[in-house]
This record gives C-alpha cells, structure tokens and sequence, in this order.
C-alpha cells in the first residue's frame, strides 16, 4: 500500500524537517523576543517617576529656570547654591542621550512651564557614534517642541564637553558645537554658553585636575568654573524676563 505522504509528493523527512522548523519555531519565539532590548522609554522610567514624585511632596517653582540634560547636570549637586538666588531646579537624568530628551519633554520639562531652561545633552551621543548633523537635530526637535507650547521660554544651550575621555572625537563635539551655535544666533530667545574654555589651560591641554578618574564626569572644581561662566548669563536674562 502507497505511503499518503508519498503519493502526494512529500516524502516522509521533509515532511518531519518541515514539522521540526515549526516546533522550534514556537519553542525560541518568545525566547529571542525576551532577548530584545527594553524599549528606550523603561531605560528611564524609575528616574522619572522619582522626578514626578518629587514634584507631588516639593513642587518646583513655578516659572523658574529648569536644567535639563545628561549626567554632567545631574551631577551638579550643589546647582541651587552655586545659583543662588536664581530659582534654578534639576531634571538631568541618567547618561541620557538627545532622544531620551525628546522622550520626556513632554513630562518633565513643558509642565513646568519655566521662563528659561538650560540644557547640556549630546556627549552620549557622541559616544554612541552619533553624527552630529543627527546630534544637533535632535537638539533643535527639543528646542521646536518646546517653543510650539512656551514660545517665550528662553533656552540656553551649554556646549558639549571636549573631555580628555572622548578625544579621539573631538572633531564630533566641535563639529556638533558648530552646529549649535549657528543655530542659535538665529533666534533671540536661544543662547549659546560655551563652557569649554574653563576646562582647558593656556596650553590648550585639558585642566586634568577637573574631571575624575574616568576623564569624562566633572570634580565640584569643575562646576565652580562652570558657575562663574553661566550664573552671570542667567542673571542678566533673569531680569529680562520679569
């Protein structure tokens, strides 16, 4: 008697392979899925929703001057009182990157409403391998976001950090900072602080002395040097606004 399999054309193994590749297909589906990364907004999410109850026990000020950016703020500890009276308040998060940024604008920044906001990003990008026409433009989404719901708001944008760390991409943070600048000039309500200069001596060699042992997050020197650069910016704009 003719075997089914046979008199319809399939033989017998390929009919096993065939029913084999289905079961494996079942049985590593979830398995490689697990094995995908955590989609970019749960990186965060615990940072996040400490800002968020934070805000529930000691809101922010309203109208105040908001920093906002990557590591380099979020370790700047002593920022109310290098600031000072200036009612400065920090939502840096993380080693974020300029789409992490884009991703929460709408939750910790535009709620706030504040008359200005500072904003340091890009030196995670950087070190991804981002280009920094891509950098620059994700800076400038953030920006345009921020302008389409607080057109007044005035953004200061403080330039990435040539750290001794990422010196092979110096050209990146330069080209970047270019980038930035340029598009600044062309809106009143932006400002460009370049902050680099404090972080060099007149040799032109970073003051090693002023990051710590990795030569990419900042000593309490640092933000000293950062506040007598960006505090009398602020202050001047301050009094513009009120």
């Amino acid at each position: 008697m003719q075997n089914p399999a046979e008199s319809s054309g399939v033989r017998p193994r390929a009919a096993l392979t065939a029913v084999l590749a289905l079961l494996l297909a079942v049985s590593w589906g979830p398995r490689l899925e697990s094995q995908e990364p955590a989609p970019a907004k749960a990186r965060y999410a615990r940072a996040i929703a400490a800002f968020l109850a934070q805000d529930r026990v000691a809101p922010p000020p309203a109208g105040g001057i908001l920093f906002v950016g990557s590591s380099v703020f979020r370790e700047w500890t002593m920022l109310e009182e290098h600031m000072a009276p200036l009612p400065v308040f920090n939502r840096a998060f993380g080693g974020s990157r300029t789409d992490d940024q884009l991703l929460y604008v709408d939750t910790i920044v535009i709620p706030y409403r504040p008359k200005m906001i500072v904003y340091y990003c890009g030196s995670n990008d950087i070190n991804a391998g981002f280009p920094p026409a891509e950098i620059a433009g994700r800076t400038r989404e953030f920006i345009e976001r921020v302008h389409r719901s607080l057109p007044g708001t005035r953004i200061f944008y403080v330039s990435i950090n040539r750290a001794p760390q990422k010196q092979a991409r110096w050209r990146s943070v330069d080209s970047t900072n270019a980038l930035m600048r340029e598009y600044c000039e062309r809106d009143p309500r932006l400002v460009y602080i370049d902050v680099n200069p404090a972080l060099f001596d007149t040799r032109g060699e970073p003051r090693l002395e002023l990051y710590k042992p990795d030569r990419l997050h900042l000593t309490p020197a640092a933000y000293e040097a950062f506040t007598t650069m960006i505090k009398p910016v602020l202050a001047k704009a301050w009094q513009e606004v009120q």
